[in-house]
């Protein structure tokens, strides 16, 4: 198997236990990827090895394709990929289908192999391979693939046929690119987790595609980009906050009013409050620890400006990174949208790896999907995240009633995961 040879250990799950594996080989497609004109002309045979690491347990315990992943359905995505758009460069489709693989919420690690056994050499040689290892610790250069609508299946806004590298803005007044999925990201039910992603089969998923959003306007001399777009409809977002200065409980307590009563957003749902230990930065004070499910009709750039007044409100200083905070408010998610910018990214980048975040999310939404290649279904994202244990639940009803004194773990816990530590800059 030219993808996992020998040398290579094996992927671990985050207990340090050997991940199982689908592998599908010689998977085979006429595509037009070279520098040269006459392989963008003529084309040539490529070939992908794939082989998926991920744990079947519970797929084979309830005899079920939803907890798994469709390799019928990765056949022919991977062979999309080998016929697809044409690259220069094979490590571009070999990027292009890890990115494809790991959008499925089930898969941990992949390693992906593609063939060039004709390329255009002047030796007598036998094959040439690009063969890499990815994971949702070392993402891929690429984004995952998306379907080319028919003419029978009309779309409302242009759906690109590339799967061009994640959008990044490089300066202020630069056109940036946002990808926006049309499936609620916390919505009470089961959702594809990514663009393009591998369907897990079972009655209760849908797929989505991925959809542009228009790059820049231009309204006389001030040049906007996609996150300046106010959307057609109220957006779902996610928002966390945290705080460990002064009366923490007080604050966090007002800012949700604060976000309450902002123009434009409307909060549906309050997480029970958590006690967290510091990540990163200097030595501190524990945090107080929420997420807030809302809806918005202001565009992400309003909403970012709304939330860092409310911080400014409340006293929040920049002085050191990851350093102690009145208050911290960072949005998480904003609808489906994914985007690079220097200001603002989403989803989150950090949001996949913080169970103070993942963990208070999945208490009120359970069936929450983070969307994005680090992304995944909330609820195990936030039981393997590394920053679980340093937590403790301190009251559901903290809106409304003092919590109990510092120091005093004998709170219930609510019902759901336990959430993670500190603030999402960390």
């Amino acid at each position: 198997m030219t993808t996992n040879d020998e040398s290579r250990p094996d992927a671990l799950d985050a207990s340090g236990r050997r991940l199982d594996q689908i592998r599908l080989t010689g998977i085979t497609a006429l595509g037009y990827h070279g520098v040269f004109e006459h392989e963008r002309r003529e084309g040539q045979t490529f070939v992908a090895d794939v082989v998926v690491h991920l744990d079947t347990r519970r797929a084979a315990a309830r005899d079920d394709l939803a907890h798994t992943l469709d390799y019928g359905a990765l056949a022919e995505q991977v062979a999309a990929v080998l016929s697809g758009e044409p690259v220069d460069l094979i490590e571009t489709v070999a990027e292009r289908i890890a990115a494809t693989v790991l959008a499925s919420g089930v898969v941990q690690a992949v390693d992906v192999a593609v063939h060039k056994p004709h390329a255009p050499i002047q030796v007598p040689f036998g094959d040439v391979v690009v063969a890499i290892h990815r994971d949702r610790t070392k993402l891929p250069a690429a984004e995952p693939y998306v379907p080319r609508p028919t003419e029978a299946e009309p779309v409302s806004r242009p759906v690109p046929t590339s799967t061009a590298a994640f959008p990044v803005t490089p300066a202020p007044g630069a056109p940036a690119v946002a990808a926006a999925l049309p499936a609620a990201p916390w919505a009470d039910a089961v959702v594809a987790p990514a663009p393009g992603g591998l369907s897990v089969g079972g009655p209760d998923t849908r797929s989505t595609e991925l959809e542009t959003i228009p790059e820049a306007v231009v309204d006389g001399e001030i040049v906007t980009d996609a996150l300046d777009q106010a959307p057609d409809g109220p957006v779902e977002i996610v928002l966390a906050l945290g705080a460990n200065l002064g009366p923490a409980q007080e604050t966090l307590r007002e800012a949700v009013s604060d976000l309450a009563g902002t123009p434009g957003v409307e909060v549906v749902e309050v997480s029970a409050l958590a006690r967290t230990s510091a990540v990163g930065g200097p030595e501190q004070a524990d945090y107080l620890n929420a997420v807030v499910l809302a809806t918005t009709t202001l565009a992400p750039r309003e909403l970012l400006r709304a939330t860092q007044a409310i911080e400014h409100a409340h006293g929040r200083e920049r002085h050191e990174h990851w350093g102690p905070r009145t208050l911290d408010i960072d949005i998480v998610l904003y609808g489906s949208v994914l985007a690079v910018t220097d200001d603002l990214e989403l989803p989150h980048p950090r949001a996949h790896e913080r169970a103070f975040v993942l963990q208070p999310w999945a208490q009120v939404a359970p069936h929450a999907v983070l969307p994005g290649l680090g992304g995944g279904p909330v609820g195990a994202l936030a039981a393997t995240a590394p920053d679980r244990d340093g937590v403790r639940w301190l009251a559901l009803d903290w809106l409304t009633a003092p919590i109990p004194a510092v120091g005093n773990d004998t709170a219930a816990v609510p019902s759901g995961p336990r959430p993670g530590p500190e603030v999402l800059d960390a």
